[in-house]
């Protein structure tokens, strides 16, 4: 059973700016975002050294990797990088151990051996060696992306330029990863990660007062963490385990090209919803999947294409099942399972806590109270396999 903590641990980055000592955007960068950023960055770093140098790249490992991580930096609250390293250069053994202690209650009951590889990978420097050296190295490119902006706002900063080698030279140490390369760069790829960057700009709930404010790739992370501990509670295999993340990293991606809908505005025209999914498509197919590798557009098409339904693949085409019928008889890697219905189940439950945590924080704008309400009538009910989501729902009823 996944606890309430957790589910409220997640969304305490979105109030942890970032580079709150410099000039920002007016919007500012977030914790949330800049990890959100990073596991795309590690998607495209991952996947170049699986497709290019045909390196084995154990993906459960690395999506569990930058969730302890996620839940790391969640912990240890609003350190400059800098401050951070030098720190855990130093007391990296004790500063882990205190991160396992505080989250432990909240985590335990994640099957799948969750905690023990919590512990294992902070505290074990071997564990996921590779794993960790894709991580740092996206963090370090996040970080790049960030700076790039802050950069043209501070030229007056004293140690700006200190800042910029620092993390000049943190990168180099990551060259011998192709996708490194490509994206330093700033060559195809690089332009594709400015795309999704600007998912930090757009704001979930745009039009009303909430708190915390959340964006577009933001939100998009926050429903592939879920979807990956809700994964582990139907006892999904690897394969499966990996679509449903990525499926929830990646599920919103086609707003960078459209922006979004409100869904009350979607379902009041007939046919609406259909024609912003074809426009979608088409602008995704002209605009951003040629800054991919033609390589990896069929298994990003599978990620985004009907999100909300589930599918395997056969002969080399989706094929829409139910999750039970996955979990019967498709959860193999052959049949390259992705449960839509979870997605949709964990995009309707980060709507809900997005709208509930703001009305708890006193910010009760009557667009959010009905729009809970809404969320709560529509889908608490829903069940995927053995994951009954009223649970989840109560939480923040």
């Amino acid at each position: 059973m996944i606890s309430k903590e957790l589910l409220e641990l997640l969304f305490r980055p979105a109030g942890m700016q970032r580079w709150n000592d410099h000039i920002r955007p007016h919007v500012g960068f977030t914790e949330l975002d800049k990890q959100a950023h990073k596991f795309v960055f590690a998607y495209i770093i991952a996947k170049t050294e699986e497709t290019d140098r045909g390196v084995s790249i154990y993906w459960q490992r690395l999506i569990e990797g930058g969730i302890f991580e996620f839940l790391q930096r969640a912990m240890l609250t609003d350190l400059k990088p800098y401050v951070f390293n030098k720190l855990m250069d130093n007391k990296s053994k004790e500063l882990n151990a205190w991160v396992v202690q505080q989250v432990e209650p909240w985590v335990s009951g994640v099957p799948g051996g969750f905690l023990p590889k919590l512990k294992n990978y902070l505290g074990n420097p071997q564990y996921a060696y590779a794993e960790k050296r894709v991580l740092k190295a996206a963090h370090y490119l996040a970080t790049r992306w960030e700076f790039e902006i802050i950069r043209h706002l501070n030229q007056d900063i004293f140690d700006l330029g200190q800042t910029d080698q620092r993390i000049t030279n943190e990168i180099e140490e990551f060259y011998d990863l192709a996708g490194v390369q490509k994206l330093y760069l700033a060559r195809k790829t690089g332009k594709f990660m400015d795309k999704v960057g600007q998912l930090r700009f757009q704001q979930r709930w745009a039009q009303t007062p909430r708190l915390p404010q959340t964006s577009v790739l933001g939100h998009m992370l926050l429903v592939a963490i879920m979807c990956y501990l809700f994964s582990m509670e139907m006892g999904s295999g690897e394969k499966r385990i990996y679509n449903n993340f990525m499926a929830g990293l990646w599920h919103d991606l086609p707003e960078v090209l459209t922006r979004d809908m409100v869904s009350p505005v979607k379902r009041s025209v007939e046919g609406l919803e259909e024609l912003i999914r074809e426009i979608e498509k088409s602008l995704l197919m002209e605009e951003i999947l040629p800054l991919l590798p033609r390589r990896w557009h069929q298994e990003i098409l599978y990620f985004i294409e009907d999100e909300f339904n589930s599918r395997i693949m056969v002969d080399g085409k989706a094929r829409k099942v139910t999750s039970a019928a996955i979990s019967k008889k498709y959860d193999t890697d052959l049949d390259n399972p992705l449960d839509g219905e979870l997605v949709r189940a964990c995009d309707q439950l980060a709507a809900y806590i997005e709208a509930a945590l703001s009305i708890n924080y006193g910010l009760q704008a009557p667009e959010l109270v009905q729009g809970k309400q809404t969320i709560y009538e529509r889908w608490s009910s829903t069940k995927v396999c053995q994951v009954d989501f009223q649970t989840y729902f109560d939480y923040f009823a």
